[in-house]
């Protein structure tokens, strides 16, 4: 199975090295020095890293072949993509690759059909599943243990605890002036307005 594992940015300095935007949880594993990557498009590659390093916070790779920053810079915005094992796993059991949570299952710890899982949205601050329903409509889940209570692989399906409103109606209105008694209704006039 392939993935895609970072995005080329820019050429750094003059010798060759390039910027990455990662996109794996597992930056040393899939692009650490030896690896071999496949690339979109195919006519850049394949590439095998020769070294990586950070820095600024920013991973920097620079790749067998690619020794100046014309050829650095020919390799921005091509996608590096990394033959893995279907049945590979993370280290983490807690943790899940993206194709393995794909075409989940979703359903409510009360057994209600949500929908099934078409997308995994990776935001800055959480994941979120974007869940196709039945009917057609999507809705987005936070991939967060407090929602989220079991993945079980085996049945293909993802057990949620959704808080109301989440993915229906039940969203609790939570206003001083819908707890009043009414008494403004009518057109009847409120204590305290008058002139």
């Amino acid at each position: 199975m392939q993935l895609v594992v970072a995005r080329v940015g820019r050429a750094h300095g003059i010798k060759g090295e390039v910027t990455v935007e990662v996109r794996t949880d597992e930056p040393e594993l899939r692009l650490g020095p030896g690896a071999v990557l496949l690339t979109d498009p195919a006519s850049a590659g394949p590439l095998t890293v020769e070294t990586g390093r950070v820095h600024s916070g920013r991973l920097l790779l620079r790749f067998a072949g690619v020794r100046d920053r014309n050829a650095a810079e020919a390799l921005r915005n091509t996608l590096l993509i990394a033959e893995v094992d279907p049945d590979e796993t993370p280290e983490d059991p807690d943790e899940y690759y993206d194709h393995q949570l794909m075409d989940l299952d979703v359903v409510t710890t009360e057994g209600v059909e949500v929908g099934r899982v078409t997308e995994i949205s990776h935001l800055p601050s959480q994941d979120l599943f974007v869940v196709e329903r039945p009917d057609g409509t999507e809705v987005m889940i936070p991939f967060v243990e407090e929602i989220v209570v079991e993945i079980d692989l085996e049945e293909q399906r993802a057990v949620i605890d959704p808080p109301p409103g989440l993915i229906d109606d039940r969203a609790e209105v939570a206003s001083a002036r819908d707890a009043e008694d009414g008494s403004a209704e009518d057109g009847e006039d409120t204590p305290g307005t008058g002139a």
